[in-house]
Formats: C-alpha cells, sequence, structure tokens
C-alpha cells in the first residue's frame, strides 16, 4: 500500500468551485507536487490582472504553480514528466491533449457536477435547475479521449431545493465534491476502485445535455408558464442571470436582469409578457398560467437591488416588455 508522501499528485483547476477541491487533498496532506491554473488575465473595468482562485490558493500555501498557455508545448510537457505524477486530479479546467492525461500511472480523474451520464457540458448545474430536476450530484471518473465520458468511479447525489439557485447548488455542490474527490483519491491509492462503464443508452432514450450558455440563450420567453420560467430564472441565477428587454415611453430599450423571482398562479386574459407595477413595491409579469412577480433585480446601468429600491429611483409607468 502506497503512503502519502509517497503517492504524487498533480492538481488542475480555475475557479472557486475547484479550490475546496484542492484545499480538502491540502488538509489531508496529500503530495500535490504541482497545481496547473489558467494563464493570469486581465478582468473588471480597470482591467487589472487577475489571478484564478485556484492560484490564490496554491500561493497561500507555497504550492508549485503551472500556468502554461499551451498544453502541448514541450516544456511544459517535458516539466510534467519530471514530476514523474502517480495521479492528476481535474476539476473545472480545460480539456486536456491525450498527452496529458494519460501521463499519470494511475490515470488521471476529473469531477463533475452532476451523475454522470446525464447533464455533461460546462453548464451542468445550470440546465440541471431549468430543466426543474429535483435531484443531482457530484460524479468522479477517468478522463478518456471523448470529454465526461470515461468510467464512473464514485458518485454522490444531492437534493435540489424547490427554491435552489445555481449559486446556491454550486456551493453545496462544490463541497460535496470535495469531500467525493477526497474519497475517490484515497480508494485510487489503496487501490480500492472498480470504475464501471457509464450507462449505455437503450433505444430510444435520450442523455440531457448542459452546453455552454451564451447570452442569447438567457433572455426569458414569457410565453412559456410561471413553473417554466421560474426554474429558468433562478437556473442562472445569480450568473450569467436571466433577463429581459423593457422600452419606456420614449422608445429607449433597457435590459434588465433577473435574479429572484416568485410565481403567482392565476387565470387571466392577458398576453404574455405584459408588464404590470404599482411603482412602489410590485412588478410583475404575465405569462401562460399566471404572473412572474419579480423581486430581486438589476437595470442596464445600475446596481444589482430590490424591486422597491429600483422603483424608489426609476419609473417604469409606461414600460413594456420587448418580446
Amino acid at each position: 500500500m502506497m503512503k502519502k508522501e509517497d503517492f504524487r499528485i498533480i492538481f488542475m483547476g480555475t475557479p472557486e468551485f475547484a479550490v475546496e477541491s484542492l484545499k480538502i487533498l491540502y488538509e489531508h496532506n496529500f503530495t500535490i507536487v504541482a497545481v496547473i491554473t489558467a494563464p493570469d488575465k486581465p478582468a473588471g473595468r480597470g482591467r487589472k490582472i487577475q489571478e484564478s482562485a485556484v492560484k490564490k490558493y496554491a500561493k497561500n500555501k507555497n504550492l508549485k504553480i503551472l500556468q502554461p498557455t499551451n498544453l502541448k508545448n514541450e516544456d511544459f510537457i517535458s516539466e510534467l514528466k519530471n514530476l514523474q505524477p502517480d495521479l492528476a486530479v481535474v476539476v473545472a479546467f480545460r480539456m486536456l491533449p491525450e498527452i496529458v492525461w494519460a501521463m499519470p500511472a494511475y490515470g488521471t480523474v476529473n469531477l463533475h457536477a452532476s451523475l454522470l451520464p446525464d447533464y455533461r457540458g460546462a453548464a451542468p448545474i445550470n440546465h440541471a435547475i431549468i430543466n426543474g430536476e429535483t435531484k443531482t450530484g457530484v460524479t468522479t471518473f477517468f478522463i478518456e479521449k471523448n470529454i465526461d465520458t470515461g468510467n464512473i468511479i464514485a458518485q454522490k447525489e444531492t437534493e435540489i431545493l424547490p427554491n435552489e439557485t445555481a449559486g446556491e447548488l454550486h456551493d453545496k455542490l462544490m463541497y460535496a465534491g470535495g469531500q467525493l474527490i477526497l474519497q475517490t483519491v484515497t480508494d485510487i491509492m489503496n487501490n480500492r476502485v472498480n470504475p464501471i462503464p457509464q450507462k449505455q443508452l437503450g433505444e430510444g432514450e435520450k442523455l440531457k445535455s448542459a452546453p455552454k450558455i451564451f447570452k442569447d440563450f438567457c433572455k426569458i420567453n414569457w410565453n412559456h408558464n410561471t413553473e417554466t420560467i421560474y426554474d429558468f430564472i433562478r437556473g442562472l441565477s445569480p450568473y450569467p442571470a436571466a433577463y429581459t428587454e423593457i422600452s419606456d415611453k420614449n422608445g429607449k430599450f433597457f435590459s434588465i436582469k433577473i435574479f429572484a423571482c416568485e410565481i403567482i398562479i392565476e387565470k387571466h386574459k392577458h398576453d404574455a409578457g405584459i408588464l404590470f407595477s404599482d411603482n412602489k413595491t410590485l412588478i410583475k409579469v404575465s405569462a401562460k398560467n399566471g404572473y412572474i412577480n419579480i423581486t430581486d433585480l438589476q437595470l442596464q446601468g445600475k446596481k444589482r437591488m430590490p424591486v422597491k429600491d429600483l422603483l424608489n429611483g426609476f419609473d417604469i409607468s409606461g414600460c413594456e416588455i420587448v418580446l
């Protein structure tokens, strides 16, 4: 049985979601010979150079950091080989070339924020909520040539609460993922894993997918029923955020991001997408089987705020939803 100090791990990740997995390995005294993360890049209005969340944590713990722009670069590959990794752990990183993922003696493990094979892709947390799922989870698997298709090592199921946003579920799965990575790495080191192929689909079956989300996808379709719109809004909250467009009485167009809302089930004869407000505390929009009562939003050019704060300084009378 290999000891922790002899079991050499390379960790690859970039955003906050990956930090918990790196942290839990570090705090359980695994030997992390290098942390690979995205190059620093300018961000924000001031275009200041920003380090990834993983890099900030790794720097704080004095871990070796590599930030290649090209994962096939000969110098980078040579440096990896010199590290003699037993295992690579990947959490929220980019696609790896085979020369990288096939290098470690025990292979390369990936953590994915869904119960594979469903919700393969870049945005599994968002799409699970948007689709009205009541459960999801995290999966560890060995990386192979095709994305998110490798043999499954372990899974942990998580309930999606009725009012949970993508941001809240993100944090829940981040911590669950850290625990699953700890279990997975420990079992691999001790030769206790029995990976199984991902489920093969029967005739007529179709996997649920989780493609990357672009701005056009985030626009609300008010022709849907209230439940579908509600799930869409919470599934994109707080980022990248569902939005709608309005025009004011002067014909000027604005974009409004919606972060939180409530469902009002009520029969009405209005067309979908009609905006109603008392200009004090209420903004609601008609949908198929009722209204969406908006509670937290961000008007273009302003900060995120509760509806009543927006109405305190913005006259919404005469505004219309642009469908």
